[in-house]
């Protein structure tokens, strides 16, 4: 017998990169808090996902900067792990779609909130951890945090640079809109556009809207001279 959100799991393994051995932890994981009173939910696999995530971004922070003091390791983790961060990488992966809310009933768009999206990608985290070990987790994580781990690495926040600069100038704080969006749900493009009072606007690209907001407030930064051009 079929247990509800059964059908949705052998396509989202596909997207996750791993089959489960056992699916009761992923059919647990992606049980919304807000289901049928006695139903497993994914609040318990929360908890413990992201004390995993932590443990192995720590580990690949620690390998990819070896010379960084813990303070700036610290802040990077942080920034890594945070909810938004894992709401980003459930949008990858579609993990909404298989999401079950009340009486097994899919999820309407206004309830995969960041929150949401954040809890339950921990949770899937968790269900790969209790499935098959550390290292399935580990090979997940490095699968979908190596490039953010790769921004975090530059030190470079521009939205929070941008803002400083903006202040320091006398000028408002900086505002953020979207442009144009294009791309199917699993794999967007945002094109934003940073705004800064008098300023002309500039745009940024990205796969989520906080890496196309990243990639705006750099561009800004960079053609008025605060920022040189990367390498």
């Amino acid at each position: 017998m079929k247990t509800p959100g059964d059908a949705a799991v052998a396509p989202l393994e596909r997207r996750l990169g791993y089959r489960f051995q056992n699916r009761a932890f992923i059919l647990t994981a992606l049980t919304h808090s807000g289901a049928a009173a006695g139903s497993a939910t994914y609040q318990r696999q929360e908890f413990l996902g992201d004390r995993v995530l932590g443990l192995i971004i720590a580990e690949m922070l620690l390998a990819a900067y070896p010379q960084a003091p813990e303070g700036d390791l610290s802040r990077r983790l942080a920034d890594l792990v945070r909810k938004e961060t894992c709401a980003e990488v459930a949008l990858a992966v579609d993990l909404g779609s298989a999401l079950r809310f009340a009486n097994g009933r899919a999820p309407r768009a206004s309830l995969l909130t960041t929150n949401v999206l954040g809890d339950a990608c921990e949770a899937v985290i968790a269900a790969i951890y209790e499935d098959g070990g550390l290292e399935a987790a580990r090979t997940f994580i490095a699968t979908h945090w190596q490039d953010r781990l790769s921004i975090s690495l530059t030190g470079r926040n521009a939205k929070a640079a941008l803002q400083e600069w903006a202040q320091g100038q006398g000028l408002d704080v900086p505002s953020y809109a979207i442009a144009a969006k294009s791309g199917p749900d699993h794999d967007p493009r945002f094109d934003v556009e940073a705004r800064v009072e008098t300023l002309a606007p500039a745009r940024g690209v990205g796969k989520t809207r906080r890496e196309a907001e990243q990639a705006a407030a750099a561009a800004l930064l960079t053609r008025e001279g605060v920022w040189s051009p990367k390498p």
